[in-house]
């Protein structure tokens, strides 16, 4: 008799990032209870379980895996098929692990140490070695000994999310103000650089590394953020317009050397690699690794599924990056990922000025061929909308097109 295959357990904060696949007998989805996870339940009612924590509050994903919910649905599988399910989450987390193996599951991510080496912007330095090469002029410096030189400059902290630990510098008073409050926080100081931001998601096996279609990365654009560094979407048509054939060997040849890294660190399944082309030399810049599942995943697998669905002669025999992800973490075979070459998303963040949705502007968006994912977020420059197209919704670095401005103008209704 075949040994029966283990089920696999996506446990996530936010339902969206587990469905670059659909929930099916052998992958089911844990979440939160938000009106787009009941949309998805009603869909797969019987392979995503939707847990709301006591504090009623949008529970994380270290609560959630500790939540007897989720224990009772993994025992339940376990019993059901004979053999215990495989977990996996977005990303891996020193909270996190010890949940996991407290409870004897098969925590499937890389650990949680590696990706804090390779995530933090301190450590990553060092952790970089002779790939430095590829980060702007750069150094590393308690935040009491910076002083104004008179030239704008970008100061990271160790860790952020989407931007947030990233600040520009314009003037002294500012800094001033960082060194009195943060006097022995360590930064990573670089040379500030202007120009259009890429993404580009990457999967490790032992034996391959394969590459997505790189995208535009959304910056800082408002009315969407109020944070000039957040990153607030993707854009695929339009990286292939400013983009050259040089820039993209270049890019490739950088992210491949990355690969190669990651694998010396047994790492398995994705991580994201941000990069910068130079307004004034246009030099690429490496400016970010996400060690992790990057945020761009889920729709970017979602794109290559329609490619599959419609016949696309070049998604045949490939796999959606979701999938080689998934199998790379698994030890499965992987295969070429499917390119594309149009879409976009671009999510509205909590600022100053947006608190909350209007009306109903989802049902606007939707009118107009958007697709909408709302959150229940309250804090600054945390998700409030995302709106998805699948075609592209920047005109050029920086510029809306038509449909990015119907985007706008919905949202300003």
């Amino acid at each position: 008799m075949t040994a029966r295959k283990p089920v696999l357990i996506y446990v996530t904060r936010d339902i969206e990032r587990a469905l670059g696949m659909t929930p099916h007998e052998g992958y089911i989805v844990i979440s939160n209870r938000t009106a787009y996870g009941y949309a998805i339940q009603r869909q797969f009612p019987h392979f995503v379980a939707l847990i709301e924590d006591s504090s009623q509050e949008i529970a994380g994903t270290g609560t959630l895996l500790d939540s007897p919910a989720t224990a009772e649905l993994i025992a339940r599988v376990t019993a059901h098929t004979g053999v215990r399910p495989n977990v996996m989450i977005f990303k891996n987390t020193a909270r996190i692990e010890p949940i996991a193996k407290a409870r004897g599951w098969n925590l499937i991510n890389p650990p949680a140490m590696v990706s804090e080496k390779v995530e933090n912007k301190i450590s990553q330095v060092m952790w970089l070695g002779s790939l430095e090469k590829f980060l702007p002029t750069h150094r590393l410096e308690f935040a009491k000994n910076l002083e104004w030189i008179g030239t704008p400059f970008v100061l990271q902290w160790a860790h952020g999310h989407t931007g947030g630990g990233t600040i520009l510098i314009t003037n002294d008073s500012q800094l001033q103000e960082l060194k009195t409050k943060f006097p022995e926080r360590r930064a990573r100081v670089t040379e500030y650089i202007e120009g259009a931001s890429f993404t580009l998601n990457v999967v490790v096996t032992p034996n391959d590394i394969l590459l997505s279609s790189v995208s535009y990365q959304i910056t800082g654009l408002k009315p969407f953020t109020d944070m000039p560094f957040a990153t607030i979407g993707n854009d695929w048509s339009l990286a292939g317009k400013i983009l050259t054939a040089a820039d993209r060997n270049i890019i490739e040849n950088l992210a491949k050397e990355l690969g190669a890294k990651m694998q010396q660190e047994q790492w398995r399944g994705l991580f994201g690699v941000d990069i910068i082309k130079d307004a004034k030399s246009d030099k690429i810049y490496l400016i970010e690794i996400n060690a992790r599942q990057p945020a761009s995943t889920t729709f970017e697998s979602q794109l290559q599924q329609a490619k599959r669905l419609a016949g696309s002669p070049d998604a045949v025999g490939r796999m959606t990056t979701f999938e080689a992800h998934i199998a790379a973490l698994l030890g499965e075979p992987v295969k070429p990922l499917i390119p594309i070459t149009d879409g976009a998303q671009i999510v509205q963040r909590v600022t100053s000025q947006r608190k909350q949705l209007p009306g109903d502007i989802e049902g606007s968006l939707e009118l107009e061929g958007f697709k909408t994912i709302s959150y229940n977020n309250t804090a600054d420059n945390s998700d409030l909308l995302r709106i998805q197209s699948r075609t592209g919704i920047m005109m050029d670095h920086n510029q809306l097109n038509q449909s990015g401005m119907e985007i706008v103008s919905a949202l300003a209704s």
